[in-house]
């Protein structure tokens, strides 16, 4: 099982969105299926990340990885998180060094998960 690229479908990106109209979260979405995922990268569209006060948001988890919670994000990042996401993808810890992320990686992190063990698992 790889890394796993989650984008909030929901998010209004901050702005109130007209009935009917596509939420900036699920053109985000959109934008990053259509263009070409590193290898070992699934993009998985979710209905919330609970982070609503920043924007377009994404997640990068994989088994075993930190996982991080990224925000503030918008179309013209698309090409940043896909280079990002496939660096993480590369790493075994989830850990890329700061000055390799994309700087929308460096500024614009919401949250750091640590890796479940199996210690903490079976509790």
């Amino acid at each position: 099982m790889g890394t796993t690229l989650y984008v909030c479908t929901t998010c209004k990106a901050g702005e109130p969105v007209p009935e009917g109209a596509p939420r900036p979260g699920a053109l985000l979405h959109a934008a990053l299926t259509a263009a070409s995922a590193p290898a070992d990268v699934r993009i998985v569209g979710v209905e919330c990340l609970s982070a609503c006060n920043t924007g377009c948001a994404v997640s990068l988890t994989k088994p075993g990885a930190w996982s991080y919670v990224y925000g503030r994000l918008t179309l013209d990042d698309v090409p940043a998180i896909l280079e990002g996401a496939g660096k993480y993808a590369a790493t075994t810890d989830g850990i890329v060094r700061w000055r390799d992320r994309p700087t929308v990686f460096r500024k614009q992190s919401i949250a750091r998960i640590p890796p479940l063990t199996l210690d903490e698992a079976a509790e």
